[in-house]
């Protein structure tokens, strides 16, 4: 095997320096987010701020918890990135008067309407993260975002998150999602690990069995849209199919994430192996090979399609940056728990198309949109916003599938307390 493979391949000493590279790479783009207020500006291709872009709550969120990694990792400058990320979120994003957090803020610094799940989840993910670092104001911030998530969000009931509200919080939307299922499944597990509260990881244990119910009554593809009643709206946005959070279809990357965060859950919640644990990972691995299945190379062109149709046949073809990062991640983890060689050589072949096609060299961090033949394309995500999926990849792959991963730096690395 050549140097250049050896690079690819999980476990060699090549591959660890060559994520190790990116991860320094990636902290050092961002450094720039930070507006005087502390929301988080959008980033251009060069790294630079985008003044004129809307700052969003998700996004700051977003760097809270990708510079809290970076403190774990000892990379200059984190702590003061995570405390701008937190002044944003405790400050200018906040609604002191309804509650809960804005969606984003324009550049006048007006509030957008509505108050969705999505950014919450975030916010808890941030605070869980920060905490960790001890950085002041953490704590408050954890304890306020769960209330609220529990207040407007949580549906006891139901075992699920419902969406978006208008601003005060009086009228709630009928649509309901994954989307903000999904990361209320990684914000909550992230706080049961930091907070020692199972019942957060038994809430996300609830969400997980509805979607393998769900998506194994559909060929293991996820319905990601539903009705209030949480029926399955298969046709939901087909006249708008490449629609940023809410496209038509299936989206492989999201069976992949669902597939990589069902282990994640498995891993914590049974310690030992067992029937019950093993049909989660099942579960996973059949999300995760459906969706690779469908999507990868599913052109004739390497990457992997945003979404497909409900038979496997790409919709919108277009490659997007955090669909890659969850695969890398993905495999990695399902091969660290199963051992099967199919994951390490899928790992192998998407570190080798990143390397090939994804990688910015020239203005660093990653293309976050390509088309069907591989060229930089800007119509769902222009710039480069944030830095989450892609650092996140760059240190998954070598740490405990079971935990949270800003949890298993700690664990690792100390700092905080």
């Amino acid at each position: 095997m050549s140097e250049n493979q050896m690079k690819y391949r999980l476990d060699t000493d090549e591959n660890r320096a060559f994520l190790r590279s990116m991860t320094e790479d990636l902290l050092r783009f961002g450094h720039g987010f930070p507006s005087p207020g502390g929301s988080s500006y959008y980033l251009r291709s060069d790294g630079s701020p985008w003044k004129e872009h809307v700052r969003e709550t998700y996004v700051t969120s977003r760097m809270v918890h990708v510079y809290t990694l970076g403190h774990f990792l000892g990379h200059e400058g984190s702590d003061a990135l995570i405390d701008a990320g937190l002044k944003g979120l405790s400050g200018e994003l906040h609604d002191d008067k309804n509650d809960g957090w804005y969606p984003g803020i324009d550049p006048a610094g007006n509030p957008q309407s509505g108050k969705v799940c999505y950014a919450h989840a975030f916010v808890i993910l941030a605070a869980s993260s920060a905490c960790l670092a001890g950085r002041k104001g953490a704590e408050r911030l954890l304890e306020k975002a769960l209330e609220v998530y529990d207040r407007f969000f949580w549906n006891e009931e139901e075992g699920m998150a419902a969406d978006t509200w208008d601003t005060a919080f009086s009228v709630l939307d009928d649509y309901r999602g994954l989307n903000a299922n999904m990361h209320s499944v990684e914000a909550l597990l992230a706080a049961a690990d930091v907070l020692e509260e199972e019942k957060y990881r038994k809430r996300a244990g609830r969400i997980i069995d509805r979607v393998i119910g769900w998506a194994g009554k559909n060929a293991w593809r996820i319905p990601e849209h539903y009705t209030r009643e949480w029926k399955p709206d298969l046709a939901c946005n087909k006249d708008r199919p490449d629609d940023p959070f809410k496209p038509y279809g299936a989206t492989p990357g999201h069976g992949i994430e669902w597939s990589r965060l069902i282990t994640q859950w498995a891993e914590s919640s049974f310690p030992e192996d067992g029937e019950e644990k093993r049909r989660y990972i099942e579960a996973a691995r059949k999300l995760y090979e459906r969706a690779v299945d469908d999507g990868w190379n599913a052109d004739g062109a390497p990457g992997l399609v945003y979404t497909t149709d409900w038979d496997g046949k790409p919709v919108v073809h277009d490659r997007m940056h955090w669909t890659l990062a969850e695969a890398i991640n993905t495999s990695a983890v399902l091969y660290r728990v199963t051992g099967a060689s199919r994951y390490s050589d899928d790992y192998a072949m998407f570190l080798k198309y990143l390397d090939e096609k994804v990688l910015d060299r020239e203005n660093g961090s990653w293309f976050h949109q390509l088309d069907r033949n591989n060229q930089l394309l800007e119509t769902v995500w222009p710039g480069k916003p944030d830095l989450y999926h892609a650092l996140q990849a760059t240190l998954i792959p070598y740490h405990s599938p079971g935990v949270s991963i800003a949890r298993d730096l700690q664990n690792l690395h100390g700092g905080g307390h």
